[in-house]
């Protein structure tokens, strides 16, 4: 089973479009702050290296990979009926 690592913050972009909204996903881990790319994020959850989830108020919503009308590739939480949004509602992370 790959790992599973807490998006914590991400990083948008001015776009509006689903696909070109989300520049950046990340997070801490064992006290190392780490940041993937949407295309890394989707390749890894693709191969199967990683796992990813948004954890707010208590409730787990995995980040999938979804695809747009257009056929444009991007990432989004399971629908868990509580927030729409999870993966937009996070903070910004820092910039480094």
């Amino acid at each position: 089973m790959p790992p599973r690592h807490q998006v914590q913050c991400i990083n948008k972009t001015d776009r509006y479009n689903a696909h070109e909204r989300i520049e950046n996903i990340g997070g801490v881990e064992g006290g190392q702050r780490w940041r993937l790319t949407q295309a890394e994020g989707i390749a890894a959850i693709e191969s199967g290296r990683a796992n990813f989830y948004v954890n707010r108020g208590g409730y787990e919503s995995d980040v999938i990979v979804a695809v747009s009308r257009y056929g444009y590739k991007y990432l989004k939480t399971k629908a868990d009926g509580e927030q729409p949004d999870n993966l937009l509602s996070l903070p910004e992370c820092p910039r480094w």
